[in-house]
C-alpha cells in the first residue's frame, strides 16, 4: 500500500497471480508510466515532485529531516537488460514523499507468421499498434490487414499499451512443449474405427489434418471435426499451442454431409502468430480440377516426387536393401525397424534354419510410394518404439520396394521360389491403395507358412496385437520344435557315446592286434636271426674241423700231447696234438665243438692260466701243454 496506495486486498492479489508473484514486476506494473512516484494518502506533494530532475533544496531539507537521502536520479534506457527492472528508492517513511526511481522493463515477443518467426524486444509502454508498425517493415503484410492472436483478452486494438497484462509471456515450459509427444485419439465416425497417432508438439494441425486425410480418404476440405479447443481455431497452430490435452486427446472426424454449403476463406486478413490457413488443401477435391489423387498427395509428378525408396533394376539385392533403409531413415528418421541387408533367401536362412530357441518370424515389409498410405504407415506404425522394438526381438525383417514394375515382378519371383504360388497370388490379388503391406512369415519343417498379411490401413495398436497373435503362434510351434530337437539330440548324443565306444574298442583290438602282430613278427626275425648265427656257426665249425689236421695215433713215434678239456656243461673233450702244434690248432678244435674263441677262454687248472691271452702262434711244447694237461672251458664275461 506505501508504494502502490492499493488498499483492496483482492485487487493486490490478482495483480501479483497476473505477474506470476513477482512483487517488483507486480509494482512495476501499476506505477504510472508518466512519472515515477507514486501517490501517497500521507504526502500530497508527493504528486507534484519530479522524478528525473534533481530534488530541490527543501526537498533536500525534507529528506535530511525525515533521516533519508534519496539517492541520483537515473534516467531510462534502452540499453537495459531485457526483463529486468529494478526498484531503486522506496523509504518505508510517514513523513513528506514516496519516490520510486526504476528503469523501463523490456518485453520479449516471439512472433511466428508462416514460415517465418520474428522476434521483436519492447519497452512495457509501447503500444499494439507500434508493434504491427515493426511487424509490417517485417513480414510486408499491411496493417490495415494484420491480425494479432495470442492476447490474454483477445482482439485488442492498436492504441492499448498495458502489454504486460494483455499477452502471454513466452516460458520455457511452452518451449518444451514443442518437443513433447501428444497422443490423438480420433475416432472415424462413419467407419466406426478409432486410430492412435504419435506426434510432436512441432506438428501443426493442419498436418494433423492431412495425416488423418491418408488414413480414412476424407479430404481435408470435407473433414469436420469435434474435440478441438476453442483457442485451435488457426489450423496453421501447433499442437503444443493449441490447448489441447497432454498426454492425451479425443477428437473425432466425418466427412461433411454438403461441402458445397463450406464458406471459401478469405484473404482479408492475414493471420500472424502461426503458419497460415491451409494452402492446397482448400479445394474441394482433386478431381475437380482435373487432377488425380496422385498428384493431391505429390506423387503424380516426378518433379515433386522424393527419390525412390529403392533403385529400378539393381542387381545386387543387398545394395538395393541399403539404399532403402538409407532413404527410410532420410525420410522418417533414425527410430525404425532394423532392416536385413542381404537376399530374401538369406533372410529365410537367418530366420528358419538355425537352432530352434534361435529362430524368429520373418516380418516381409513391401513399400510402395503410390499408396497415400504409405507415408502415415510408415511415421505412425513402422516407427513406433513399442512396434520397432517387438520387430526388432522377435523378427527378422526384410524390406522391398514394390512402386517400380520391375522391382515389383523380381519380388513375386523370389517369393515363388521361396514360399511358393499361393504367396505371390496373395500379393497380386492387393491393389496399391491396399499397401503398404507386412507379411509375417513363419518357417516349418516341410515349408513356409504366411501367418499373416497387415495392411497399411491399421492402427498401431491393432499392428502389435496382430504381431503379437502371430508370436503366440510362433511361440507354440517354437515350442514343439524345441521339444523334439531336444529328444532328436539326446538320440543323436546316446548314439554318438554308443558310436564313440565302439570306435574306441574296434581302436584298441586293432592296436592290440598290431601289437601282437609286430612280437611275432620281431620273433620270427629273431628266429631268423638265430637260425642263421647257428648256420653260420655251424658252418665255421665244420670249416675249422675240416681244416684241423688229423689227429696223430699214440704209436707214430713222434711227441704227443693229450688234452682233456671240461666243457661248461660238464662234459670232457679229448684229443691228442702233436706237441708242435700251434695253439691256434688248439683253439680251432674248441672252436669246432661250438665253443668259439671270441665266446669262450681256455684255462689251466693248476697253476690257473688264461690260455687264450697267449700266441696264438706259440706251440704247445711252449706253451707247457706237453705230454699232457686237463683244461676247462669258461665264458666270457
Amino acid at each position: 500500500f506505501a508504494c502502490t496506495g492499493i488498499d483492496n486486498i483482492a485487487e493486490a492479489i490478482t495483480l501479483l497471480e497476473l505477474n506470476n508473484w513477482d512483487l517488483v514486476a507486480a509494482i512495476n506494473g501499476v506505477i504510472p508510466q508518466e512519472n515515477g512516484i507514486l501517490q501517497s494518502k500521507y504526502s500530497s506533494e508527493a504528486s507534484q515532485a519530479t522524478v528525473f530532475g534533481p530534488p530541490s533544496r527543501s526537498e533536500a531539507a525534507d529528506a535530511a529531516a525525515g533521516g533519508a537521502v534519496p539517492p541520483p536520479s537515473s534516467s531510462s534506457s534502452s540499453s537495459s537488460p531485457p526483463s529486468s527492472s529494478a526498484l531503486a528508492y522506496c523509504p518505508v517513511n510517514t513523513s513528506s514523499r514516496h519516490i520510486v526511481e526504476r528503469q523501463p522493463r523490456m518485453l520479449n515477443f516471439k512472433v511466428e507468421y508462416r514460415q517465418r518467426c520474428v522476434e521483436l524486444v519492447l519497452e512495457e509502454g509501447s503500444t499494439v499498434g507500434e508493434i504491427k508498425q515493426i511487424l509490417e517493415s517485417e513480414l510486408g503484410v499491411p496493417v490495415s490487414k494484420m491480425q494479432l492472436k495470442g492476447w490474454k483478452s483477445g482482439d485488442v486494438s492498436d492504441s492499448v499499451s498495458q502489454l504486460p497484462f494483455i499477452y502471454y509471456p513466452i516460458k520455457d515450459a511452452l518451449q518444451e512443449s514443442l518437443n513433447q509427444n501428444f497422443l490423438l485419439i480420433i475416432s472415424h465416425r462413419e467407419a466406426q474405427r478409432d486410430y492412435s497417432l504419435n506426434f510432436p508438439g512441432s506438428r501443426t494441425i493442419q498436418e494433423v489434418k492431412r495425416n488423418v486425410s491418408d488414413l480414412t480418404n476424407i479430404p481435408v476440405r470435407h473433414q469436420q471435426w469435434e474435440g478441438w479447443p476453442a483457442s485451435a481455431s488457426d489450423d496453421s497452430m501447433t499442437l503444443a499451442f493449441s490447448g489441447i490435452s497432454y498426454p492425451c486427446h479425443h477428437l473425432s472426424v466425418c466427412r461433411r454431409s454438403s461441402p458445397a454449403n463450406m464458406q471459401e476463406p478469405t484473404e482479408e486478413s492475414a493471420d500472424v502468430h502461426m503458419i497460415s490457413d491451409s494452402e492446397g488443401d482448400d479445394f474441394e477435391d482433386a478431381s475437380e480440377f482435373g487432377v488425380d489423387d496422385t498428384e493431391m498427395f505429390g506423387m503424380g509428378s516426378s518433379t515433386c516426387r522424393k527419390s525412390p525408396m529403392m533403385p529400378e533394376n539393381s542387381e545386387n539385392e543387398a545394395d538395393a536393401l541399403l539404399h532403402f533403409t538409407a532413404e527410410f531413415s532420410s525420410r522418417y528418421g533414425e527410430t525404425h525397424p532394423m532392416f536385413f541387408i542381404g537376399s530374401l533367401e538369406a533372410a529365410s536362412q537367418e530366420a528358419f534354419y538355425g537352432k530352434a530357441r534361435d529362430r524368429k518370424l520373418l516380418a516381409i515389409y513391401l513399400h510402395n510410394d503410390d499408396s497415400v498410405l504409405s507415408n502415415v504407415f510408415c511415421s505412425q506404425m513402422m516407427c513406433a518404439d513399442s512396434i520397432v522394438s517387438y520387430l526388432s526381438q522377435n523378427f527378422i525383417t526384410w524390406a522391398w520396394d514394390v512402386t517400380k514394375e520391375a522391382n515389383k515382378a523380381r519380388l513375386l519371383t523370389m517369393c515363388t521360389r521361396h514360399f511358393g504360388s499361393v504367396v505371390t497370388q496373395t500379393i497380386r490379388t492387393y491393389n496399391t491403395d491396399q499397401f503398404p503391406l507386412l507379411l509375417i512369415v513363419m518357417g516349418k519343417r516341410t515349408s513356409n507358412e504366411v501367418l499373416n498379411v497387415i495392411q497399411g490401413n491399421t492402427t498401431v495398436d491393432e499392428l502389435m496385437m496382430r504381431l503379437m497373435a502371430a508370436m503366440e503362434i510362433f511361440t507354440a510351434q517354437q515350442q514343439e520344435d524345441i521339444k523334439d530337437e531336444d529328444e532328436r539330440e539326446a538320440r543323436e548324443t546316446v548314439k554318438r557315446e554308443q558310436d564313440e565306444a565302439y570306435r574306441l574298442s574296434l581302436e584298441a583290438d586293432r592296436k592290440k592286434r598290431e601289437a601282437q602282430e609286430r612280437e611275432e613278427a620281431e620273433q620270427v626275425r629273431l628266429e631268423q636271426m638265430r637260425k642263421e648265427q647257428e648256420e653260420e656257426k655251424e658252418a665255421i665249425r665244420l670249416s675249422l674241423e675240416q681244416a684241423l689236421p688229423p689227429e696223430p695215433d699214440e704209436e707214430s713215434g713222434e711227441q704227443i700231447s693229450k688234452l682233456r678239456i671240461r666243457t661248461p656243461s660238464g662234459e670232457f673233450l679229448e684229443r691228442r696234438f702233436l706237441s708242435s702244434c700251434k695253439l691256434q690248432v688248439l683253439f680251432d678244435f674248441v672252436a669246432s665243438k661250438g665253443y668259439p674263441f671270441e665266446e669262450f677262454k681256455l684255462l689251466t687248472t693248476f697253476p690257473r692260466r688264461n690260455i687264450t691271452q697267449l700266441e696264438p702262434g706259440s706251440t704247445l711244447m711252449e706253451a707247457k701243454l706237453f705230454p699232457q694237461e686237463t683244461l676247462f672251458l669258461e665264458a666270457k664275461e
